[in-house]
């Protein structure tokens, strides 16, 4: 028969995070010692760790996984993972299991994480905002504390914008700094690149891409408008090639086009894709050239 203890926290399943943190009793005093500082990052032997009992993903891609191995080999870990205290030498993850296998195929015997006690979210919130008011954070220290607030405090972007005074579109720049590649996000760690440069960056879609431009601008000192313009110029010659690359008309659909636009007066474009489908377009420059295309048409 189970007891009232085990019936609270089995109910407590398939609820989330908040569930796991509200049917968790706190630790006692002597425990609480031993939890470091919130704001601060805290280096917790990877073995001490056990997996989280809520987490979604239980398979992840090998050969993605190898390469973050190998990146935090070369650049260490970029973004902490965030666990809470069981008990003294006792952790559980709470975010980051990517992060936490691919270290352990790294060889690292320790991670730096977050360390959380039960039922302090709150708290959490209140501490990550004022830290993020801090004036001498770098680029990506606010991404990860913009994306702590949204993941564990469970904050909309709208409220985050709210609650540390930024609009919408100034939280989502640096969010977006999130998804660049480790090399990228270790120089704004770094303070070797500057925010201006990394939003130049993300507008470029390929990787390899990005990675050339940022080589470039660490050996040239690239200013940011010239960065600006780089990429804006990649955007015109992908468009540009993009559009030499689509396939021709059918030899019927040509002759179609032609005999429309004699017939009409007018230039006629007509579109077709690989099922035959598509559009034609009749442009007209004024009230009585469309008087004059309908006449012809006989809808007038």
């Amino acid at each position: 028969m189970e007891t009232a203890k085990n019936l609270k926290r089995r109910n407590a399943l398939g609820r989330g995070l908040g569930a796991l943190l509200q049917q968790t009793e706190p630790l006692n005093e002597t425990e609480l010692t031993q939890v470091p500082s919130i704001n601060s990052v805290s280096d917790i032997d990877v073995d001490t760790i056990e997996t989280n009992p809520f987490q979604p993903r239980t398979s992840f891609d090998r050969d993605a996984l190898n390469e973050l191995a190998e990146s935090i080999r070369v650049q260490g870990i970029i973004q902490p993972i965030t666990v809470r205290q069981l008990d003294r030498d006792h952790y559980q993850l709470i975010s980051g299991e990517r992060r936490l296998q691919a270290s352990k195929l790294a060889g690292l015997k320790e991670i730096p994480a977050y360390v959380r006690t039960a039922n302090d979210q709150q708290m959490l919130e209140m501490a990550l905002i004022e830290n993020i008011q801090r004036e001498n954070l770098n680029a990506m220290e606010i991404a990860l504390s913009y994306q702590r607030l949204i993941s564990e405090c469970s904050l909309k972007q709208e409220e985050l914008g709210e609650r540390v005074g930024k609009n919408r579109a100034t939280v989502n720049n640096y969010l977006r700094l999130l998804k660049l590649p480790p090399d990228i996000q270790a120089a704004l760690r770094d303070n070797r690149l500057s925010m201006g440069h990394a939003r130049a960056i993300i507008n470029v879609e390929n990787i390899e891409a990005q990675l050339a431009i940022f080589h470039k601008i660490i050996e040239e000192d690239l200013s940011v408008r010239a960065v600006e313009n780089m990429v804006r110029n990649l955007a015109e010659e992908s468009g540009q090639k993009k559009k030499k690359e689509r396939k021709p008309l059918r030899m019927e659909y040509t002759q179609l086009q032609y005999k429309l636009s004699s017939f009409l007066s007018t230039k006629v474009t007509l579109k077709s894709n690989d099922k035959n489908q598509g559009e034609i377009r009749i442009p007209f420059v004024s009230e009585d050239d469309l008087n004059r295309i309908l006449e012809i048409l006989s809808l007038s």
